[in-house]
């Protein structure tokens, strides 16, 4: 990979939970003092990771079972692989996109994801939705009635995420440019429907904008935090927010940094999800600059 890139993502979920927390009863994860939801760069890993291997790429990250259906560890694994950290670069993706630790004759090798996304956050506040309910068959402790269902949703959360991928780093890894058309197809399908969102309290997510940013060749500078660029418009009160359709997009910020430095911008490609209202077109906000659309469905 020669050119550095950036990212800007957008999903939303309705009535599910798009990162509980283990520590808290696995409730959304919120900000206390402002009410915005956020998700770990964590969670945005693992549907990136399941997504790729649904589409048939060798994962090293993942949960596998022994013959006694016990996990393996991470140092299991690596043995499968020799215990050759370059055979693991060679041959899986996740690695090359995102990094990872090693330990070889108790000595450690680290690399540094090329790939890196901050926190996910709302662009709205959210409100906490307690569900409590029963389920027609009961437990093995209460035979004689079903058990208790309790579950923690947002109505609604209009998430946005920010990523770069540094063409420094990617000389370490072996990142090619092929991975990287990878993740950002695996990012869509997989916020789209894949099995990792289908499950009870994921089921309800959709992706509504991906845009990336191509730099120049031998470009050292970037935007940079193109997750505060965007704002929504609506007339509705955060917290009754219920829909894509009820918000306005507003990408009116990142296109007066855009302008600033199309002259160091390649190529801006982007995909565009349903029901989505732009304030302004991506080519619009992008003037000036080659922009293509992906074509993630017909890949």
């Amino acid at each position: 990979m020669k050119n550095r890139r950036e990212f800007l993502f957008l999903y939303d979920v309705s009535w599910a939970n798009p990162n509980g927390d283990p520590m808290d009863e696995n409730k959304p994860r919120i900000d206390e003092e402002t009410g915005i939801n956020y998700v770990t760069d964590v969670r945005l890993k693992r549907t990136i990771r399941d997504q790729l291997a649904d589409m048939g790429y060798e994962i090293f990250i993942r949960e596998v079972r022994d013959e006694e259906e016990k996990l393996k560890t991470k140092e299991d694994i690596f043995s499968e692989y020799g215990n050759d950290y370059s055979t693991v670069l060679e041959k899986c993706i996740d690695i090359r996109l995102f990094g990872g630790t090693f330990a070889i004759k108790n000595q450690q090798k680290s690399f540094t994801g090329p790939v890196q996304f901050k926190f996910g956050k709302s662009l709205h506040r959210v409100k906490l939705e307690f569900i409590k309910g029963t389920t027609v068959m009961p437990s093995a402790e209460q035979k004689a009635q079903g058990t208790m269902t309790e579950v923690y949703v947002l109505p609604y959360s209009l998430i946005v995420f920010y990523g770069i991928a540094n063409e420094k780093a990617s000389q370490e890894t072996g990142l090619k440019d092929e991975d990287i058309d990878a993740m950002l197809k695996a990012m869509w399908l997989g916020h789209k429907g894949s099995t990792d969102v289908i499950s009870r309290s994921k089921f309800g997510h959709e992706p509504r904008l991906l845009i990336e940013i191509i730099y120049r060749e031998g470009t050292l500078t970037h935007m940079g935090e193109l997750d505060k660029l965007v704002r929504i418009n609506t007339e509705k009160r955060d917290e009754e927010i219920r829909d894509i359709e009820d918000v306005e997009i507003d990408l009116t910020k990142l296109k007066e940094k855009a302008q600033k430095y199309k002259s160091k911008i390649e190529k801006v490609r982007y995909k565009l999800g349903d029901r989505v209202r732009l304030k302004e077109g991506i080519e619009s906000v992008f003037e000036g600059v080659e922009v293509e659309e992906f074509d993630f469905e017909n890949d």
